[in-house]
C-alpha cells in the first residue's frame, strides 16, 4: 500500500469531493482520481460512491478512514520525534473542548506542557457547545461528533462511557431503581432539551424512553455536581464519576459508549 495514495484518500474523504481534494493537494483532478482508484485496487474494495454532488464514503471506506487516520497520526508523531526533540515549541494555541472533558480531564494535564515549553501559551475553552475551526474560534477542537466542516485533519481521540449514577445520600433516602421502568418514580437530572449542543449528547432516551428531568442543566459537569449533591439520578461520564466517591452506579441500564474527536487545520 502506497502512503501517498492513503494521504490522497484522506483528502478526498475530508473534502467530500475529488475536485476539492485536488485543489487542497495542488494536484490535478485526474491524478487524484487515479490514485484513489489505485488504492481501491490494492484493497480490492470500493472506498467511495461517486455522486453528482461529490464522493461519499462506502461502509468499507468508513472503516478504512479510521485506519488511515491512525496511520496519519503515527506518521505525524514519528516525524515530530525524529525532526528534533530539542526544538522549542512556542506561540499560543486555543483548545475548545466539551466542559466535562475540558475541566475534568484536560485542565489537570495541559499545564505540564507549559512547564516543559515555557514559550507555549495554552488557552483552554471548556464550554458545552461546538467550535468552528473555519471561523478560528479555536485552533484545536475536541468534539463529541466527527468534525466535518472545511479542510480539517480529524480523527477519533478516545472512546468514553456514560452511566446512571446517584449519590449515596440519595440512594439511602430513596433507594435505587432496579429496572428502567422504575426510573419514572425517581427525581431525574438531565440536559435542557432545547440547548443540547449535539445530537450525540441527546442520549437520555437510550436509558429511558421517558426521561423527564426535574432538574435540567446545560452542562455535563453541572449535572454531575447536581447528582453528587443528591438532586436525583443522572447520566454521568464514567471518568468523572470515578473522581466523585459520593456517587454510586445504578445497574438498571448498561452504560453507553460515545467518542471524543479531535480536529485541526
Amino acid at each position: 500500500m502506497n502512503w501517498d495514495d492513503v494521504r490522497i484518500f484522506l483528502a478526498v474523504a475530508r473534502a467530500g469531493q475529488i475536485l476539492g481534494a485536488a485543489r487542497r493537494l495542488e494536484l490535478n483532478h485526474a491524478t487524484v482520481s487515479r490514485r484513489v482508484a489505485a488504492l481501491e485496487a490494492a484493497l480490492n474494495t470500493k472506498l467511495f460512491r461517486r455522486l453528482t454532488t461529490g464522493s461519499e464514503l462506502t461502509p468499507a471506506g468508513e472503516r478504512f478512514l479510521e485506519m488511515a487516520e491512525r496511520m496519519e497520526a503515527d506518521m505525524i508523531t514519528a516525524r515530530a520525534e525524529i525532526a528534533g526533540e530539542g526544538d522549542e515549541v512556542s506561540g499560543a494555541v486555543r483548545i475548545g473542548a466539551p466542559d466535562g472533558f475540558g475541566v475534568a480531564f484536560l485542565a489537570a494535564r495541559l499545564g505540564r506542557l507549559t512547564e516543559k515549553h515555557r514559550e507555549l501559551k495554552i488557552q483552554l475553552v471548556p464550554v458545552p457547545r461546538s467550535f468552528s475551526l473555519s471561523r478560528r474560534e479555536a485552533d484545536i477542537a475536541i468534539t463529541v461528533e466527527r468534525p466535518t466542516e472545511g479542510r480539517l485533519v480529524a480523527g477519533k481521540l478516545v472512546d468514553y462511557t456514560l452511566g446512571l449514577f446517584a449519590s449515596r445520600a440519595y440512594a439511602k433516602e430513596n433507594g435505587l431503581p432496579q429496572t428502567v421502568g422504575e426510573l419514572a418514580t425517581h427525581r431525574l437530572v438531565g440536559y435542557v432539551p432545547d440547548l443540547v449542543a449535539s445530537p450525540s449528547l441527546d442520549y437520555a432516551a437510550e436509558f429511558s424512553p421517558r426521561w423527564d428531568a426535574g432538574f435540567a442543566i446545560s452542562s455535563a459537569l453541572g449535572q454531575a455536581e447536581a447528582v453528587r449533591s443528591g438532586a436525583g439520578i443522572g447520566i454521568v461520564h464514567t471518568f468523572i464519576a470515578r473522581s466523585l466517591p459520593e456517587l454510586v452506579p445504578i445497574p438498571a441500564a448498561p452504560p453507553i459508549r460515545r467518542a471524543y474527536w479531535l480536529g485541526y487545520h
